[in-house]
């Protein structure tokens, strides 16, 4: 950082900040001239580490659990100690990076993936942001976690296999020799630290009253775990990253705070931990129950770590506040409302790790604390959504949380289309059966600045039957460059793109500048009919400025139109782009792109306007930090003078790729005119371009947006329609929406009075 901007960012610091990092930078450089002088600089009181408070379950419950999880979870049982054999063969699946040999002397400082390895220097001196020298820290701190012995733990009381407790004890006294504080790496970072000091938790916990298990274990655990904690509280990220760093360290306070009551500094660590997790649920969680990084990845994430923080200070007695319940509530509720059609969006970075277990990582598997949170709350609507009972509540609430699960009656509601207003997080739920998901993402890029969320604004993601048919790309990696650019860049979203540029300017990897304003017009979810209107800034800083506009409306089941405008002057390149799952493969068939899976097809009919192009490529997709593979992305592209004006159909069934769909009035007096005609069915589409009063070929009406057929009637923020002059329909005040629908003969309202319909004058049938 350069003088000047160093000065700048000293003169927006508050005196505590300041203070804090004074504090901070004297204790590192403190630890390092001790352990320079061959001094231990955590000289912490271990009398009364003999003494613990509860854990999640007690030791003579781990054979229960380990009981239920082999008869409800063959299959996880399995993997458990498949994973374990690896390992003690030195072979770790890290992130998405499965088999990485670190063989049997392990350099815990290696990145295997980039063949870089960190200098053992003092932890302060190492720029571990800077991937030409250290390469990809995430790599390196993943094994470092120790989440490993955590599994070889697991796997000893699911077999009773003694190498896999001999194992976890190699491997756990050969990373202390390799790692003393304050050197290396692996001390770089505080939430790592506190990670470590969980899964040691959860080891010697694992171990305890089995053959396996000795006073010498216990002891040294402790005092790793007491060194931790001692470290994390000097060292919180109260001002480096306060967002899921800084809560997951005070969840490592609390828990260690809790589980060993006779250290010396027990109760402060218990009290600052337990003061973040209450202070960062009011901070980081939104009012709409969604995560403040504008991920659904950390959404969950943040989610585990609110989750084990509670249920460890209840059982250990804490009083629970009210306001603490009803966030986590609220944050397993917007997993159940966001997965309706079985599957989540992928909004912003996908982190890689997870708290339990880090081989859940993949897209499928932010469902699990449906679970949880199910046999918490004793929720029905939790556990219909659910895929069912997952490993971690076993762990988290004894094994009586099976019987639990079971006894809860499942109780999903009618789907229904959402809004998750504060975050910009819109559903349109198509009914089904089958239940479609059409996500609009209309918030802001993310929290503070922005470094977990994606260019993304007005982005779209359809999922259906438990998979995501459009979707975004994910992550790849944090290292900066081209393809950490490149995966959280405008083009990797299901948005347009204009010249070629993202929504906003990166600013190294975790980082953007002139950050976007997004914008929703209009939200209204009816029975048959939702539309989100929005728009975003994030053109406007180009030499000829340009708002990009989009409208999302669904009609009935399985259909959707996506309008798009770019407003503003001068010539641009625009291209909007839809990303698909790799499982899908794409095929043109007339005018249509149609992807195809099993019996269901999946098509996106484009409008037929002037000067667009079509291409078929082959991207990547990253199921997995660090993981890669081919996936099919149609891209419809053109340049010119502004405005630019493009519209597709997009749905389920054979019948959309056959329709068309046709521009069949600019908006020359007020308003813009589309018809989709399928075959029995044609359907007309009005946009107002003007506040107040227009005409479109035989229409005219006040309303923002309008559809017709001869069997529905639609509109949003209007307060007339006029058919062939004569006036339809007419309400007392404008609405926000109004829904008509004809039965046989007889034309109704829906749930609506004060509205006068005159069916009499709407035609029969389109012209």
């Amino acid at each position: 950082m350069n003088a000047p901007s160093a000065i700048a960012r000293l003169s927006r610091m508050g005196w505590d900040e300041i203070h804090t990092r004074i504090r901070q930078e004297a204790g590192k450089r403190w630890d390092v001239l001790l352990h320079r002088l061959g001094l231990d600089p955590c000289r912490e009181e271990l009398s009364g580490c003999e003494s613990r408070g509860r854990f999640y379950c007690d030791p003579e419950d781990t054979p229960r659990v380990i009981e239920v999880l082999r008869r409800r979870m063959p299959e996880q049982a399995d993997a458990i100690r498949a994973r374990a054999e690896h390992i003690l063969d030195g072979r770790f699946d890290l992130l998405g990076y499965h088999g990485l040999d670190f063989g049997h002397d392990i350099d815990w400082s290696l990145d295997p993936v980039h063949g870089r390895r960190v200098p053992f220097i003092p932890w302060p001196a190492i720029p571990f942001l800077n991937f030409a020298e250290t390469g990809d820290h995430k790599v390196i701190w993943e094994l470092n976690r120790l989440q490993s012995p955590v599994t070889l733990a697991k796997a000893y009381r699911v077999t009773g296999d003694a190498r896999f407790a001999a194992g976890l004890k190699d491997l756990w006294y050969d990373w202390r020799r390799k790692n003393p504080y304050p050197m290396g790496v692996n001390w770089a970072s505080t939430l790592e630290v506190a990670f470590r000091a969980l899964s040691l938790l959860w080891a010697a916990f694992l171990l305890e009253g089995t053959p396996a298990d000795s006073e010498a274990f216990q002891r040294d655990t402790t005092r790793e775990i007491a060194r931790s904690a001692w470290y994390i509280s000097r060292f919180l990220s109260t001002y480096f990253s306060p967002n899921t760093h800084l809560l997951g360290e005070g969840t490592a306070l609390l828990i260690i705070g809790l589980r060993y009551p006779g250290l010396a500094s027990s109760g402060e660590w218990r009290k600052t931990g337990w003061r973040i997790v209450c202070e960062e649920a009011h901070r980081q969680v939104r009012a709409d129950g969604l995560h403040f990084e504008q991920s659904i990845y950390y959404h969950v994430y943040a989610l585990d770590f609110f989750l084990h923080a509670r249920l460890m200070a209840a059982r250990n007695g804490v009083a629970i506040p009210r306001e603490l319940d009803e966030t986590i509530r609220g944050m397993v509720a917007a997993l159940a409302q966001l997965s309706q059609a079985g599957a989540l969006p992928r909004f912003g970075d996908d982190d890689g790790g997870r708290l339990f277990d880090p081989s859940r990582n993949r897209p499928e598997h932010m469902l699990d604390p449906l679970s949880t949170g199910a046999a918490l709350f004793r929720d029905g609507g939790f556990k219909a959504a659910a895929p069912g009972l997952c490993e971690e509540t076993l762990w988290l609430l004894g094994p009586g949380a099976a019987a639990v699960f079971d006894d809860i009656r499942k109780s999903a509601s009618a789907p229904r289309s959402t809004a998750f207003s504060a975050s910009g997080i819109y559903a349109t739920t198509s009914p089904g059966p089958p239940v479609s998901q059409l996500f609009i993402d209309g918030g802001e890029l993310g929290a503070l600045s922005a470094g977990h969320g994606h260019a993304d604004a007005l982005s779209v993601q359809l999922a259906r039957e438990g998979r995501l048919w459009l979707t975004d790309p994910g992550t790849c990696a944090y290292a900066e460059g081209s393809a950490r650019e490149r995966f959280r860049g405008t083009s990797a979203h299901n948005t347009m793109a204009i010249d070629g540029r993202h929504q906003a300017d990166p600013r190294g990897p975790f980082s953007w500048e002139r950050l976007p304003r997004a914008q929703v017009r209009r939200w209204v979810a009816g029975e048959a009919f939702d539309l989100f209107e929005g728009c975003h800034s994030g053109y406007e800083r180009l030499a000829d400025p340009v708002t990009h506009r989009r409208w999302v409306l669904r009609w009935g089941s399985g259909f959707w139109l996506v309008r798009d405008v770019a407003e503003g002057r001068g010539a641009h390149r625009f291209d909007i782009y839809w990303h698909f799952a790799p499982e899908l493969s794409v095929a043109a068939e007339g005018r249509a792109l149609v992807s195809r899976l099993g019996g269901e097809s999946l098509a996106i009919l484009p409008a037929r306007l002037p000067r667009w192009e079509c291409t078929v490529e082959m991207d990547e997709y990253s199921p997995a930090y660090g993981l890669t593979v081919p996936a099919p992305v149609v891209r419809w592209s053109t340049s010119g003078e502004c405005p630019a004006e493009f519209a597709a159909a997009i749905g389920f069934g054979r019948g959309i790729a056959e329709a068309r769909l046709e521009l069949t009035d600019p908006g020359a007096h007020g308003a813009v005119a589309y018809e989709y005609a399928a075959a029995g069915q044609r359907r007309w589409f009005f946009f107002a371009t003007r506040e107040g009063a227009w005409s479109s070929l035989n229409w005219a009406s006040d309303a923002a947006v309008l559809c017709f057929s001869s069997e529905e009637l639609f509109f949003a923020g209007g307060s007339y329609v006029e058919y062939a002059g004569k006036r339809a329909v007419e309400c007392q005040e404008q609405l926000p929406r109004l829904e008509c629908r004809k039965d046989g003969k007889q034309w109704s309202v829906v749930g609506l009075d004060r509205v006068l319909l005159y069916p009499a004058f709407l035609p029969e049938s389109l012209p």
